[in-house]
């Protein structure tokens, strides 16, 4: 019994270890955000700042002529809150036709929207923006929106957990009138909301951190997202680390917000898809 208990406390020292290696450079970031220019480069560097100060956030929003972070910012959130809206939408329809709807080929074309998602994205990237300059939304947001509305990792998420709801469900519904819609709209996405929380988050995040189709499909500086401008913001600025920094703080913390809030979601929404297959 003792040795059990001696291996579980060495696990838990080693994930605490891996916990801390993880976490360290964004502890660093912070701190660092929080330092005057000084101490930064003090030649005996702490994890806490002996002078606490907001001049970094202050010069960060001071420059706004040059480097519009509250735009880029703004730009961000927005682009990521329709992106995700539109990918849930698009996604969760196509993963109910192709779990609950009979047509012919149904099970051909679900195999060829997943076989897409080993096609890297750089091989697709010059036709699509081709495809869309011809349509003439270079430089648009919905240019930077559209490309990323079809994902074939949502469609397979969705569709295997939808593939779980017990099928008893959804004919009590058309026994009682309901119509395809109704059933989907009422009965299905509420059964659904773990695998939706998770596609969610995670679309969110990847929309967030997306720099190279934002970069190539915009050149008007106040249609650039957080980090696209961020990298021109450290181009222009590596030498003063606390403004890097507390640039580097504003892009990342609302994607931690994100993931504390939603992490229980997103444990319960991918334990709980393909469990059946």
């Amino acid at each position: 019994m003792t040795r059990v208990r001696n291996n579980h406390l060495f696990w838990q020292l080693v994930l605490l270890g891996l916990a801390l290696v993880m976490v360290a450079p964004v502890v660093w970031m912070l701190s660092t955000s929080f330092k005057p220019e000084g101490e930064v480069m003090s030649a005996t560097p702490r994890w806490l700042p002996q002078t606490f100060t907001l001049d970094n956030y202050e010069k960060l929003l001071t420059r706004s002529e040059d480097f519009p972070v509250v735009r880029w910012f703004l730009n961000s959130v927005g682009i990521s809150l329709v992106t995700t809206f539109l990918v849930l939408f698009v996604t969760s329809t196509a993963a109910f036709a192709f779990s609950r709807l009979h047509f012919k080929g149904r099970d051909v074309m679900f195999m060829v929207v997943v076989a897409t998602m080993i096609i890297p994205a750089q091989v697709t990237l010059i036709p699509v923006f081709l495809i869309v300059q011809k349509l003439g939304l270079f430089n648009t947001y919905a240019g930077i929106i559209i490309p990323g509305l079809a994902s074939a990792f949502g469609v397979f998420l969705l569709r295997q957990f939808f593939s779980d709801i017990p099928v008893e469900l959804e004919e009590a519904a058309y026994l009682d009138g309901a119509s395809v819609f109704t059933v989907f709209g009422r009965v299905i996405l509420p059964l659904a909301k773990p695998a939706l929380a998770t596609l969610a988050i995670f679309t969110f995040m990847g929309s967030w951190n997306d720099f190279v189709w934002p970069l190539i499909i915009t050149n008007d500086r106040d249609l650039r997202t957080l980090p696209v401008g961020l990298s021109i913001f450290q181009g222009r600025y590596q030498t003063e680390y606390g403004i890097t920094m507390a640039a580097a703080a504003v892009s990342t913390i609302p994607m931690i917000l994100a993931f504390l809030l939603f992490q229980k979601r997103i444990t319960e929404g991918i334990a709980l898809t393909g469990l059946k297959g």
